[in-house]
């Protein structure tokens, strides 16, 4: 398995067609463009790596899995009743559907999705405290207290949050949210700075690939039809307008992030990080897409049959 890491690892590097950083939110516009890593968290144990695996990086909208895991647990399916569980084929941050649909998000990883979704989990508590549970959460499911916020980052999208706050509004207006549009507006920015290298990334995926147990406490974190059910979202959901696109190339569930990074789960086997900065047209990582293509290749994993 290391061998195949390396291989992708080296034909990534020799790729000339990089996709373009994220520049609408400033502080990621300074990522080199060149960086690229992968790691692989297997359920037996098992830790492969390749490229520059140990730098952290703005995991960005891939934090909507754990911010989706976190609400699951504490309202189960009463979330459902403000956001929806249908693919957008808009752009993750439309306005949109919104208009058509009552205020309420087609899903949870999309941007008004993933705001609702925070919105639920505060329940009534200050930003500082929902944020402190988050990361603790991360933390654990990565078995790593060194994971933190990064906080520049954080105040960048708050300082160019006109389009977040206008779906953040526009969704209060139909009675959507229960908190202060700022405060859940400050939790989501934070959130979307976590910073987490690939090795972390891969291991806080573990759960989703072993039946919603955390590997290697082998204590569980959310039910096996759970996590079924998150791994179904990320595989419908995960590359906002592109997801029909990655299931077509990758076959797995994955989520991206406009930081680069893309977790991907392969239900029995493992989790797979990559982070390369430049994105597609759709805000997906270009070369983190062709690498996890490359991945399934070489391994045949797949939801849809070796």
């Amino acid at each position: 398995m290391q061998d195949v890491l390396n291989e992708i690892a080296r034909a990534m590097a020799a790729e000339t067609e990089r996709g373009k950083v994220a520049d609408y939110i400033p502080e990621l516009a300074h990522v080199d463009p060149q960086k690229f890593a992968i790691s692989l968290a297997t359920v037996e144990g098992a830790r492969y790596s390749a490229g520059c695996a140990t730098t952290p990086f703005s995991i960005q909208s891939i934090s909507k899995v754990f911010t989706l895991t976190i609400a699951l647990g504490k309202m189960g399916d009463a979330l459902w009743s403000n956001v929806g569980r249908e693919p957008s084929g808009d752009p993750f941050n439309s306005i949109v559907q919104l208009e058509h649909e009552g205020g309420k998000p087609r899903n949870p990883f999309i941007n008004a999705g993933a705001i609702a979704v925070v919105d639920a989990i505060m329940m009534g508590h200050e930003p500082k405290e929902t944020l402190a549970e988050l990361l603790s959460f991360v933390r654990y499911i990565a078995d790593d207290d060194s994971i933190c916020f990064d906080h520049t980052v954080a105040a960048s999208e708050m300082a160019h949050r006109d389009r977040n706050a206008s779906l953040a509004h526009f969704m209060k207006a139909f009675g959507r949210l229960r908190h202060d549009v700022d405060k859940v507006l400050g939790t989501y920015f934070h959130q979307c700075a976590i910073a987490m290298s690939c090795q972390q990334l891969a291991h806080a995926g573990l759960f989703l690939a072993s039946d919603g147990v955390n590997q290697p406490s082998n204590i569980r974190v959310v039910s096996p039809q759970r996590a079924r059910r998150i791994n179904s979202l990320m595989m419908m959901c995960g590359h906002y307008d592109a997801s029909g696109e990655f299931a077509f190339r990758v076959g797995l569930p994955g989520k991206s992030g406009v930081g680069g990074g893309i977790l991907a789960i392969a239900p029995g086997q493992g989790a797979i990080a990559v982070w390369s900065p430049g994105l597609d047209e759709y805000g997906n990582s270009l070369l983190g897409t062709k690498a996890l293509e490359m991945f399934v290749q070489r391994t045949g994993w797949s939801v849809f049959g070796h």
